[in-house]
């Protein structure tokens, strides 16, 4: 397992509530500067596309984000590929493309896996593992919708839900 990054300070009795996007290329739309007004963190999936977006977020809320298969540049090396992170007594892995993950990475750990890179939005339950795409929040591909996501850390559970931006 990749060393997690610890979210301090949770009180589980709470909601804690993360933001989720990925594939924005580039662009930050306003309105997901709505959807994620109140969020906890902003959890990046990669293919952030532009620097001016990671500090675009962190205005709203801490960030951590992960590099994918469009971010090139010196701005861009300096995010990991994959991310663990720690919330109360579960984990979230956040990677751009699922087929990254590799052997040594022992899902057995996690709660949720959180990805980007089909641009197609996905919640999806394997085993007791949540499977979460937000979709794309960037330039519309194909017939999918422009996306974002919440993940709600509720007593325990794990509660992901979809927004589309945009028709």
């Amino acid at each position: 397992m990749p060393s997690p990054i610890q979210i301090k300070n949770i009180d589980t009795r709470k909601d804690y509530t993360f933001g989720v996007i990925s594939d924005t290329h580039g662009l930050l739309r306003p309105e997901v500067l709505a959807a994620f007004a109140g969020v906890d963190m902003i959890l990046h999936a990669g293919d952030v596309g532009d620097p001016d977006v990671i500090s675009d977020l962190e205005a709203i809320a801490p960030l951590i984000a992960v590099r994918g298969n469009m971010d090139y540049g010196s701005w861009a090396e300096k995010l990991p590929v994959v991310q663990s992170i720690k919330v109360g007594n579960g984990f979230i892995l956040l990677i751009h493309d699922v087929g990254w993950i590799d052997r040594d990475i022992d899902l057995t750990y996690y709660q949720a896996v959180i990805n980007g890179h089909t641009h197609r939005p996905l919640i999806e339950k394997q085993d007791q593992l949540l499977y979460f795409n937000p979709g794309s929040a960037g330039h519309r591909r194909h017939q999918y919708p422009i996306s974002v996501g919440k993940l709600i850390v509720r007593n325990g559970r794990w509660i992901p839900k979809l927004m589309a931006l945009s028709p």
